[in-house]
């Protein structure tokens, strides 16, 4: 069982950053981890993932380019540095661990509670 706990959310204008934090429970974190989002009225939505060991990731087209997802399996910490923040980036931001890398959030097995992001314009 591993339990993740997101931070680093918060109240932003339009063109700053944040960066988001994924702290995983447990002595390691072998898992491949997504970072969804959810604005109300909308579904979730895969933002990016990054695989086991970092070697693979990947980004929904509406971040690519402003987000960056990395990880430090040594601190069990995954992270999603946000730039050029849109009000449309404004969300619930959840991470998500599983066995393999993916977009679609059924395979993800963990969840965390939530992190809010808001984008001022």
């Amino acid at each position: 069982q591993v339990q993740v706990v997101e931070s680093g959310g918060g109240l932003v204008q339009a063109g700053g950053s944040l960066r988001l934090s994924c702290a995983a429970s447990g002595r390691t974190f072998n898992y491949a981890v997504g970072w969804f989002r959810q604005a109300p009225g909308k579904e979730r939505e895969f933002v990016a993932g990054i695989s086991r060991y970092g070697s693979s990731t990947n980004y929904a087209a509406s971040v690519k380019g402003r987000f960056t997802i990395s990880r430090d399996n040594a601190k069990n910490t995954v992270y999603l540095q946000m730039n050029s923040l849109k009000p449309e980036d404004t969300a619930v931001y959840y991470c998500a661990a599983g066995p393999f890398l993916g977009t679609q959030s059924a395979r993800y097995d963990y969840w965390g509670q939530g992190t809010q992001v808001t984008v001022s314009s």
